[in-house]
């Protein structure tokens, strides 16, 4: 049977932790900053786990990550 193809935008945009968990970048980073409060700014710089629900979808796009 053929290897599966992994995603390549999802490969660039996780990375996997030392406990096995996938963390990814805070959204809303990208251009409009100037009515965000500093606050948001701040903790949007921030890494985050990907969250359990999502995990299924994920591992079928990025199986070998």
């Amino acid at each position: 049977m053929p290897k599966m193809k992994s995603h390549s935008g999802t490969k660039k945009r996780l990375s996997k932790t030392g406990s096995g968990k996938l963390k990814r970048n805070s959204s809303q980073q990208n251009h409009l900053m100037s009515h965000k409060t500093p606050k948001q700014n701040r903790q949007s710089r921030s890494t985050e786990i990907v969250s359990a629900s999502d995990m299924k979808r994920i591992k079928h796009m990025v199986p070998y990550l």
